[in-house]
């Protein structure tokens, strides 16, 4: 295990949906975690046959319902995607004594508690982070909404908690009872000026809610998001990555990153957020026998065109050879 991870021991299992599970966390020898604040989140260290070793995100929701973890313990909330990755595994694998290695918690997407108005949005899965958000609201008594919208209600984890807490500043959105998506035009011209919002979901609700925030005047800084990366499409393949600088060759397999590969192989590149968003792990392309699937929020639409850099933690090649700088 990696010097800088934690060891923990699940101590509950709750079938949250169908489809999603919590995970109460506590340090294997009982002491304290790492202090946190809503919006972070924890790297999860797995290591299924099928795939090798690898990492997966997972955002702290802080407590249940209105009552917070504290320092004894870490929730995470996972949703199953039926795909040979890691939360088909973590599913079907992790129950009460799993021991497990995680990270410290990381933050990149704090809750200013300063913000005059907090407008919370999130969209399925991306409900994690929010709810502790919304949870941290409330308890120090600050303005807010919440708009939190999903396929189903049978789908979205927490629902009942959060229009239980939240009261009349909750909005709820089911997709299939309301016919059609979140107004999220409505939902920004309603707020006052000194509103900030906070959204965590699939990219198209990011991009969407940007857009329209952006279209009513809105200064970019007055939007924080963080993605929820969505399942593999299950179209990946297996490649070579030759590093000209240091003239090896390493493996990445189907259902691992270019990252997780070269770190595996003993190698030290530059990274931070896992996500594509920090723009600490893009390396130059040299050579690439196929297209680059892009799936950071990093680089330009012209970089990504060029397909002269890609991110190494999320992008990967659609072929069998890519030729990296490095």
């Amino acid at each position: 295990m990696p010097k800088e991870y934690l060891d923990v021991v699940v101590r509950e299992v709750t079938q949250l949906t169908p489809r999603v599970r919590e995970y109460l966390l506590v340090a294997k020898d009982g002491s304290p975690l790492p202090a946190c604040e809503a919006g972070a989140h924890i790297e999860l260290l797995i290591a299924p046959q099928a795939i090798g070793q690898t990492v997966r995100h997972y955002s702290l929701t802080g407590g249940a319902d209105s009552v917070a973890d504290g320092r004894m313990a870490y929730r995470i909330a996972v949703q199953r995607e039926d795909r040979p990755r890691g939360s088909a595994f973590i599913h079907d694998t992790f129950a009460v004594g799993t021991q497990l290695a995680i990270s410290p918690p990381k933050n990149e997407f704090r809750l200013d508690h300063r913000d005059g108005k907090s407008l919370l949005i999130a969209g399925g899965i991306g409900i994690t982070p929010v709810f502790a958000m919304l949870r941290s609201l409330l308890r120090r008594k600050r303005n807010f909404e919440i708009a939190y919208t999903g396929r189903s209600r049978s789908e979205m984890a927490y629902v009942d908690a959060v229009e239980r807490l939240a009261g009349d500043r909750a909005h709820i959105h089911c997709n299939d009872a309301a016919g059609g998506m979140l107004d999220l035009k409505a939902l920004f011209a309603a707020q006052p000026a000194n509103t900030k919002a906070y959204i965590c979901g699939p990219a198209g609700l990011i991009e969407a809610a940007r857009a329209t925030a952006a279209a009513l005047g809105w200064e970019p800084q007055r939007v924080r998001s963080e993605l929820f990366t969505p399942p593999p499409t299950g179209h990946e393949v297996a490649f070579e990555v030759v590093l000209a600088q240091s003239g090896r060759t390493v493996q990445v397999g189907p259902h691992t990153s270019i990252l997780d590969a070269l770190k595996s192989a003993g190698m030290h590149p530059l990274f931070d957020c896992r996500r594509g968003e920090c723009g600490l792990c893009p390396l130059p392309v040299l050579e690439a026998d196929g297209p680059i699937a892009h799936r950071d929020r990093y680089l330009s639409d012209e970089e990504k065109a060029s397909g002269s850099t890609l991110c190494i933690c999320v992008s990967r090649l659609q072929g069998s050879r890519l030729v990296l700088d490095a």
